[in-house]
């Protein structure tokens, strides 16, 4: 039972020391410090930076249309 009870100490511990605030310098989101170390809100337009998606290159796999046939301009046709 010892064991429980410290696993669940440090589990909701680890859990309280991640919030939204901590990113923001603990101000929290919408709010900045300030040059004297003061909580100041933004002004402006709020930015978001998010990594950019990466590329996805789809291309066939072996042959794409029956024998006779060739791929053009998006779709197959007759040699």
């Amino acid at each position: 039972m010892k064991y429980l009870f410290a696993a669940a100490v440090l589990v909701a511990g680890s859990f309280a020391s991640f919030s939204a605030a901590n990113a923001a310098g603990g101000c929290g989101p919408g709010w900045h410090r300030g040059p004297y170390g003061g909580c100041q809100p933004n002004r402006g337009r709020v930015v978001v930076v998010e990594r950019p998606a990466p590329v996805v290159v789809v291309r066939p796999v072996g042959r794409v249309c029956p024998y006779g046939f060739v791929w053009a301009y998006g779709r197959c046709r007759p040699v």
